[in-house]
């Protein structure tokens, strides 16, 4: 018979795990419908269409850390059980709506229950492990998400073609409804800090909304114009409100996000190289599949099963370095991953060309673009929380998130923005090495971070 112990841990990973599949992929499976979508609401404008995409991912940056300060106060398993319930209904609605504004509406109900998962999820998934399996458990849930994220293109485009684009939204209600039965029946509730009388609620708002208007500026600032006053007034009305929420977090006795995490210094590393492994992975797969089909001249489907060969690879390996990190640590295997990354885009610069290229040009360059992926997802996650103590897990797990997200847009506007709007199949390509050059240097950026600056495993110990 199990241990009872170990039986939870199992538990505990299995729905954080499923829940991270369904959430990642929904961040990316979007993008595979969008033409679909278009095709069905043909009155509607594409800025007004964009926001199908931009209201979830903005609303999830910006839920963020209220959901992990929530989540440390009244408890994990509520705040998840509570936003895996607004995700179903978001979805749900999402997949039934009949107009463009109740699409976008609907989508705002969704990012609530992206918002509410990773800082929750994480920090159940923490508490149900003992420090020397943290890395292990976090190899597997962080190989889910990236698995779930990576293959969205080749999986999303299955269902649109089976299904219809409502497929892409409906397929969450059957899973979540699943995971919220079982969470409701195998979770074990937990907390942090004890809940003080001094919260610091007028920074809800604010940093709700000032990660929010930054996050419009950085998605929209290629369709506004990035001087527009439209996307300037964003960038500063979401600094200046940032600003306001960092001094009163500082001299706050209670606030929304504790800035003392970042003097851990391990936090604090991590968390600027997730900026540079993050800006380089997804200004390349965000816009890779649309090179392959506009230039080479490829499917939807034809583009996704051609990338999926590296989220295997980053799945696999995501799983064996966390076992592995629990003897060696994150350290070196995040040094190897910066490195497999530089060695993907030099193999793309050098073979990639305007004539298709599946061996040289695409599989060799995915597979080491996947090896990078699986030495840093979830490397980066338990490098962050490697001396967190457990009352701050919901925090800082919070705080890692939003990072990433606004990384990830980063990312995706300046590759958008490197790539513009190619008239022809060898100003396409040159766009292209552009984005990879600038990949190739957060590589290596990333690398130095982790072999010079991270502190050593002899140096981090759980801070209280």
């Amino acid at each position: 018979m199990a241990d009872p112990s170990e039986l939870q841990s199992r538990r505990t990973l299995f729905i954080t795990s499923l829940v991270g599949f369904m959430v990642a992929m929904e961040i990316t499976i979007i993008s595979i419908a969008r033409n679909e979508i278009a095709a069905a609401f043909p009155q509607a404008d594409p800025a007004t269409l964009s926001w199908v995409i931009t209201a979830y991912n903005i609303g999830v940056a910006s839920l963020l850390l209220p959901a992990g300060w929530m989540a440390d106060r009244y408890g994990r398993k509520k705040v998840f059980l509570w936003g895996l319930a607004a995700f179903i209904v978001g979805s749900l609605l999402s997949g039934i709506a009949t107009t463009p504004s109740l699409l976008i509406a609907a989508r705002g109900i969704q990012s609530i229950g992206g918002a509410a998962q990773y800082p929750a999820g994480l920090a159940l998934l923490l508490s149900a492990f003992p420090i020397e399996r943290r890395m292990r458990a976090i190899g597997v849930w962080g190989a889910v998400s990236g698995l779930a994220a990576a293959l969205a293109p080749s999986l999303g485009a299955l269902l649109i073609e089976g299904f219809g684009w409502r497929a892409v939204f409906l397929i969450n209600v059957p899973v979540a409804l699943l995971a919220l039965v079982a969470g409701r029946r195998w979770l074990r509730e937990s907390t942090g800090a004890e809940v003080s009388e001094k919260v610091d609620l007028f920074s809800v708002p604010l940093a709700s909304l000032g990660i929010g208007v930054l996050l419009l500026g950085l998605v929209q600032g290629g369709s506004w114009g990035w001087t527009s006053p439209l996307t300037l007034s964003a960038f500063v009305a979401g600094v200046l409100m940032l600003v306001t929420f960092f001094r009163r977090s500082l001299v706050h006795p209670e606030p929304l996000f504790d800035l003392g995490l970042f003097r851990i210094r391990s936090f604090a590393i991590a968390n600027l190289g997730s900026v540079f492994f993050l800006v380089a992975f997804f200004s390349w797969i965000i816009v890779l599949p649309e090179f392959i089909q506009e230039t080479w001249g490829w499917s939807v489907l034809q583009s996704g099963f051609a990338i999926a060969p590296g989220p295997v690879v980053s799945t696999i390996l995501s799983v064996t370095n966390g076992r592995l990190a629990d003897r060696i640590g994150s350290q070196r295997i995040l040094v190897v991953g910066g490195c497999l990354g530089v060695v993907g885009l030099w193999l793309h610069i050098a073979y990639t060309g305007e004539e298709p290229s599946f061996f040289l040009g695409l599989l060799v360059p995915n597979l080491m673009m996947g090896a990078a992926a699986g030495c840093s997802f979830a490397m980066l996650v338990g490098a962050s929380m490697s001396e967190i103590a457990p009352a701050r897990f919901g925090m800082a797990g919070a705080g890692r998130t939003t990072v990433f997200q606004l990384s990830i847009a980063i990312g995706a506007g300046l590759a958008i923005t490197l790539v513009g709007d190619p008239q022809d199949s060898s100003s396409a390509l040159d766009a292209m090495r552009r984005v990879w050059l600038v990949g190739v240097f957060c590589f290596v950026v990333q690398s130095v971070l982790f072999s010079f600056v991270f502190p050593k495993d002899s140096e981090r110990k759980v801070r209280t």
